[in-house]
């Protein structure tokens, strides 16, 4: 095979499968499954309701089973016969609503579950009169985070995430001055044991403290276990994107195994692959800019499960063992929750790992320093939009003598371009010849028509990372531009942005010497086109920062042209 027909190849190769991410994606859009690549979550039901919540618990019997310490009979979170509370006649349920100056957070006495959690400094991207919600327990969305007590052996059932518990009474905002407040919650006597929640919220914190006091109020040693669960629904969150797709669903870290992501569809499957055991780590629920963790101090052992919990309902959580707690004496857990945005500096100081589940994917070795960069630039500069203009215009900057030496092929390709043309239709009958003519062409003018590829491919992975940098970055969340641009995470809403790309893209493709093989040209030419069409969709930071990449570009490639003696020309599309 020769050159031409490798590089006609690998342009087809490139065309096709752009068609085929561009079909899967529109029918993804218009409300169809995926033709190509389906997701877990697309087949997901309706949220299963809270009454499947409280009469499903997670049981024994899963997918996944839970591999006890030795000594310690395995038990599962919530096994509470259906239909039977597990309270006192004189408990009352009921609902506290707890606010801080960044959280406003409901908890359920049943359980002193978390049921709600509101984002005070993020507003909803379909209503932008009302604050985020995060966590959510409605007849739309199930979204928990649960703890509670497993008996061990033959004993009877101890507090869990079903019983219904005392809260105390306290404050329920923070105050000016205040820095922090407690919401406690006690359990009465079952099986002889009592447990008491506290949480401790603090201000500017999305981290809760969570302690758990078990207490031995029987008359023989206990060794119950305790359980830490998010349990959520497997649809995708309100308001996310049907264009570009962003990791939904449960992920485990620790040490030995690092950061693993769990699909839906595979705990359905029963096909989850995550390290079973562990003393150091977290497990959490993760979406598009939020998450959700439970995390345990180092040292302390831990079953970690994930499973199905209810049709359309999973849990990912961990088991730690309390034992051997005498009559009439406690032990105690600490343990912490975070519920909130993916701010990678805070997610770095809380635990090792957490800032993980702010995805880049396999470049995240590249994407953390250009994180870095962009936002120490904002440091300065105070405005995301100008900032991304900066952080490309530096990486311009980098990369100026590998684009130059590209800008520097494609130039000496387009001076000997008449040579070419007249040659192939000299030789259009003899196509042996024309490829040995065209190739001696090469060899005296020194031309590699590959030069022009190699310098721009080796920079193709950066910017990648720097499109999932913009993506996944709640920073660029509601954090507006200029002018109309008020959301640099949203869709530009009168696609002017958009439409400018377009014009670069195929300005740069004008620039471009045009290949002698009519049918490249012609590809040439519609692969802007196609990508300007799906950055319609695009949020308007990543727009933003390809045209400043497209711009600078066709600045620098006009300079190094001018410089060779040889006039930037455009080369429009011939499509007879």
């Amino acid at each position: 095979m020769n050159m031409n027909d490798i590089r006609r190849t690998i342009l087809w190769v490139i065309f096709g499968f752009s068609m085929v991410m561009l079909w899967d994606k529109w029918q993804v859009f218009n409300g169809h499954k995926a033709t190509f690549f389906p997701s877990a979550t697309q087949t997901a039901q309706a949220p299963a309701s809270t009454a499947s919540i409280t009469s499903n618990p997670v049981v024994a019997g899963s997918p996944v089973p839970i591999v006890a310490p030795p000594g310690i009979t395995p038990g599962m979170p919530g096994a509470v016969p259906a239909g039977a509370p597990s309270t006192t006649p004189s408990a009352a349920r009921e609902h506290v609503v707890v606010s801080t100056d960044v959280l406003t957070l409901t908890f359920d006495s049943e359980g002193g579950a978390l049921v709600r959690s509101v984002f005070n400094k993020f507003k909803d991207k379909a209503h932008k009169d009302q604050d985020f919600v995060l966590l959510d327990e409605s007849s739309n969305r199930i979204y928990l985070a649960q703890t509670g007590l497993i008996a061990t052996g033959a004993g009877g059932p101890l507090p869990n995430h079903k019983t219904l518990m005392t809260l105390a009474p306290g404050e329920r905002s923070l105050n000016a001055g205040q820095n922090e407040l407690q919401v406690r919650f006690e359990s009465p006597d079952m099986g002889g044991v009592k447990l008491v929640k506290t949480y401790t919220l603090k201000r500017g914190a999305y981290d809760i403290a969570v302690r758990h006091e078990v207490i031995n109020t029987g008359s023989v040693p206990v060794s119950p276990q305790l359980y830490l669960q998010l349990v959520r629904d497997g649809n995708k969150p309100p308001g996310e994107s049907r264009f570009y797709s962003t990791f939904t669903g449960p992920a485990v870290y620790t040490e030995a195994k690092k950061y693993q992501k769990v699909d839906f569809k595979k705990i359905e499957d029963g096909k989850v692959d995550v390290a079973k055991e562990s003393n150091n780590g977290y497990v959490a629920m993760v979406q598009h800019y939020f998450a959700s963790a439970w995390i345990l101090g180092d040292g302390i052992p831990r079953d970690i499960f994930l499973r199905k919990v209810d049709t359309n309902l999973y849990a990912v959580g961990m088991i730690t063992p309390l034992q051997n707690i005498a009559p009439g004496t406690s032990k105690t857990i600490d343990s912490k929750l975070f519920v909130g945005p993916q701010e990678e500096k805070k997610l770095e100081a809380l635990t090792p790992g957490l800032e993980l589940v702010k995805d880049y994917g396999w470049l995240t070795i590249l994407a953390k320093p250009l994180y870095w960069l962009l936002d120490t630039l904002h440091g300065f500069i105070q405005n995301w939009g100008w900032s991304i203009m900066a952080l490309v215009l530096l990486l311009k900057v980098a990369f100026y003598w590998l684009n130059a030496k590209a800008y520097a092929s494609m130039a000496k390709m387009k001076s000997i371009n008449p040579k070419i043309t007249e040659m192939r239709e000299r030789l259009k009958d003899k196509p042996q010849e024309m490829q040995q003519a065209m190739m001696k062409i090469y060899r005296e003018e020194k031309v590699n028509p590959m030069g022009g590829c190699f310098p721009i491919m080796i920079q193709i992975p950066v910017f990648i990372a720097l499109y999932w940098v913009l993506l996944s970055s709640v920073e660029m969340r509601s954090a507006p531009w200029m002018l109309w641009i008020t959301d640099l995470s949203s869709p530009d809403p009168y696609f002017i942005l958009p439409v400018i790309m377009a014009m670069t893209s195929l300005l740069q493709t004008a620039l471009n010497p045009a290949p002698p093989d009519p049918m490249q040209a012609k590809l040439m030419w519609f692969m802007p086109l196609i990508f300007s069409v799906m950055f319609f969709f695009f949020p308007a930071g990543l727009v933003l920062y390809w045209i400043t990449n497209n711009s600078l570009s066709i600045a620098q490639q006009w300079v190094i042209n001018t410089r060779m003696g040889v006039p930037p020309q455009f080369h429009l599309p011939k499509f007879r």
